[in-house]
């Protein structure tokens, strides 16, 4: 039987509850295609040279619940946060692609510079185009 794998310090976001879709973002969709709205998702790696833009996650899947392997849209994560994982299956998957955050202290650093691009990510998006009416969006939702 495999050994479990070390837990190691990661950044962890959420999905948005609700997306904003389609010409000029007049449509509201939950989640994204992959990921049900609020789930978990264990970021284990960053495209630096996109700005970011992308990053890698792991998370359960929205229609079977199986562990996926992912690239996710920024702006369609929230609430970036450090936490030691110890989920072998998100740390095999990590493994496999060489992350290690390695500390706290460093981990806690990408989460803070993340949540402040996912932000600046969702405001670009759609910038000039109003809210549809009765609007879910995340930014609509943490602004009240």
């Amino acid at each position: 039987m495999e050994e479990a794998p070390e837990p190691q310090w990661m950044v962890v976001a959420n999905i948005v509850r609700w997306r904003r879709y389609g010409d000029g973002g007049q449509e509201l969709r939950p989640g994204t295609k992959a990921y049900r709205g609020g789930a978990r998702v264990f970021v284990i790696s960053t495209y630096a040279g996109m700005g970011n833009m992308e990053l890698t996650t792991v998370g359960q899947a929205r229609n079977t619940g199986h562990w996926v392997t992912i690239d996710t849209s920024t702006r369609h994560l929230h609430t970036f946060r450090a936490k030691l994982v110890h989920t072998p299956a998100v740390l095999r998957r990590a493994g496999k692609l060489g992350t290690k955050w390695h500390t706290e202290e460093l981990a806690r650093e990408w989460a803070t510079g993340l949540e402040r691009l996912a932000a600046l990510y969702r405001q670009e998006t759609y910038e000039g185009v109003p809210h549809p009416g009765g609007c879910l969006c995340h930014e609509c939702l943490t602004s009240t």
